[in-house]
């Protein structure tokens, strides 16, 4: 690690050391070249025979994989398939809502919440869960309002690629973006990668309940349907890390995650090999919906994928803590991967450590 960024080191350590992080890793780049690359803590859990943290362990990183699926049907925009304004029906016949392409990219379609309650084990049921979707009746009037689409945005923005495509979203990930960008990141994994998965923990045990909220608000069930999506005993089981469920079940590295910002933020290049237009990164990480976010209960910029900050920075958080994103104005990916669920003031930390080096 290049010794300008020790600051960044030392509360990474801190944060470890205190027991308010359990397990992690964290990979930055700047002008084009990764800096910092640290892995902390036990990818099994505490106690006797806890095992350290390699280097490629994979964790699941919730929403931070919602920029990765959009990437997906984006390529299929950039390659002149899809038309981003054409309603969703035009290649998903079923489909009822009078939502566009965009819409749907932008959380802004109608559809936050499955409206048909489900047990964990339709998490590995993608028709079902697609179907419910094709047969909803949106929320409100689509592009009138935005609620990030928790569970939905996955099924939506992989039913679409499926659709055109003919490949699941997992597998167009894997030979499409992964493979070309060598990126360690994928949904619906294999037995052996599930393997060097890290073990989901709580930060403590009141977290579930605080993330849904109140029963039968939006947020809940935007966040509770299917049943298990922030139940351990299912985010940890070969069901969750072997289904697609690209939401909220990317599981990644840090490194990954951080290289695939630094591919973004030189305009859809990385190591030589352009996946994507400059106009379409433009396009992609520029706002489309500013304003109130019905399950956030906040305001919200929603790029097509991203959530766009104030301070000009592009990228996603997942619940839990982990987060991934690109700093155009400072020329730096920030990635974090954790498995110790809990809020993001870690994140907050390690990046004010990080801003006083630069």
């Amino acid at each position: 690690m290049h010794a300008r960024f020790a600051p960044v080191r030392g509360c990474f350590h801190d944060l470890l050391a205190s027991g308010r992080e359990t397990g992690a890793g964290l990979t930055i780049w700047y002008d084009g070249q990764p800096v910092v690359d640290l892995v902390g803590g036990s990818r099994s859990g505490h106690g006797p025979g806890e095992e350290p943290w390699p280097p490629d362990t994979l964790v699941n990183v919730y929403s931070v994989g919602k920029p990765v699926a959009a990437l997906c049907l984006l390529l299929l925009v950039d390659r002149g398939t899809v038309d981003l304004d054409a309603a969703v029906d035009r290649y998903w016949p079923e489909f009822r809502t009078p939502a566009t392409v965009r819409q749907v990219l932008s959380h802004t379609a109608g559809l936050p919440a499955f409206p048909v309650p489900r047990p964990a084990t339709a998490i590995a049921d993608w028709a079902l869960l697609a179907g419910d979707l094709a047969a909803a009746d949106p929320e409100w009037s689509p592009g009138s309002v935005a609620g990030e689409h928790a569970w939905t945005y996955g099924h939506l923005v992989g039913e679409l690629v499926r659709r055109i495509d003919g490949r699941s979203v997992g597998r167009f990930l894997a030979e499409e973006i992964a493979g070309p960008w060598r990126l360690d990141l994928g949904f619906g994994l294999t037995e052996a990668d599930q393997r060097r998965c890290a073990e989901m923990r709580y930060g403590d045990p009141g977290w579930p309940g605080r993330k849904l909220g109140e029963a039968g608000s939006l947020r809940a069930r935007a966040m509770g349907n299917p049943a298990g999506g922030l139940d351990l005993a299912v985010l940890n089981s070969p069901m969750w890390r072997s289904a697609e469920v690209p939401a909220v079940n990317l599981h990644a590295t840090a490194p990954s995650l951080a290289r695939l910002y630094a591919g973004l933020l030189a305009g859809g290049v990385l190591d030589g090999v352009r996946l994507f237009s400059p106009e379409l990164v433009a396009e992609a990480t520029g706002v489309q919906y500013d304003g109130p976010d019905l399950v956030l209960d906040r305001d919200a910029h929603w790029t097509l994928g991203m959530q766009w900050e104030p301070d000009g920075s592009w990228g996603m958080g997942g619940i839990g803590g982990s987060s991934a994103w690109a700093d155009p104005e400072r020329g730096y990916t920030f990635a974090y991967a954790t498995t110790h669920l809990a809020e993001h003031d870690r994140v907050d930390e390690l990046v004010e450590a990080l801003h006083s080096c630069l």
